[in-house]
């Protein structure tokens, strides 16, 4: 089996006095999608934050690419490579689209090349291009985020539901969007969207009371509505 690309190994997180994290044991392959479904307060975000260093592990390792990072600042983090699209997008509504681009690339202004790829993922973003962001739907705004992240090629991204209060049409232009991305790098994705999730993801890890309980592949459990029932109280015939 190749060397996962992300491994966290008995990671414990303390946000005050709330033991969130309670042993997290998690390897993502490189490349495709790995999906992190469970309810909400099973300690997804909390796991994001906290590769990304914005939380600091309690106890437990943090490696990616064969490097610890867990407890590192998060600029050192995104230097690696990774990338991190938090649920509230937190884009500069009162810069413009363009100027949001140009904050985002670490090595300058973004190359053409990749900005018409990343056109072609989004072309809302080409059309209000010197329009400031704060004008922009939710769906467009979530665009943005993501293409913020990956202005540079980033190794990994990590995206904290970017489906949630999105009109259904936008869902629809953001899967075809994801699954072109997730042939350039490796996505981990939190979602609540259980049929978003199910289209896209190849791997998947359930969570719960701050622990993986489940690992496997997104298509297994897809096809399992008894599993799903038992790990996240759904089925995919009635959750959308």
């Amino acid at each position: 089996m190749a060397e996962p690309l992300l491994t966290l190994e008995g990671v414990h997180t303390h946000i005050g006095q709330y033991h969130i994290l309670q042993g997290v044991d998690l390897a993502l392959p490189k490349g495709g999608m790995t999906v992190l479904l469970g309810r909400n307060g099973a300690g997804k975000t909390t796991t994001l934050r906290t590769i990304m260093g914005l939380w600091k592990p309690s106890r437990g390792t943090v490696s990616f690419a064969g490097r610890p990072i867990g407890g590192l600042p998060t600029p050192d983090i995104a230097q690696a490579g990774i990338a991190y699209v938090p649920e509230t997008m937190a884009v500069f509504a009162d810069l413009t689209v363009a100027e949001n681009m140009v904050l985002a690339a670490r090595s300058g202004p973004v190359d053409p090349a990749r900005l018409d790829w990343i056109f072609g993922l989004f072309p809302a973003l080409k059309k209000f291009w010197q329009f400031p962001a704060g004008v922009l739907s939710g769906g467009q705004k979530q665009m943005l985020a993501i293409a913020r992240a990956i202005a540079e090629p980033r190794t990994l991204i990590l995206i904290d539901e970017p489906t949630k209060g999105i009109a259904p049409a936008i869902i629809e232009a953001m899967i075809t969007a994801f699954a072109e991305l997730k042939r350039e790098t490796t996505i981990l994705l939190v979602e609540q969207n259980f049929r978003f999730a199910a289209s896209l993801g190849d791997h998947v890890a359930v969570m719960d009371d701050g622990r993986i309980v489940h690992r496997g592949a997104m298509a297994d459990l897809a096809r399992d509505e008894a599993l799903q029932q038992r790990l996240l109280g759904l089925s995919l015939d009635t959750h959308q």
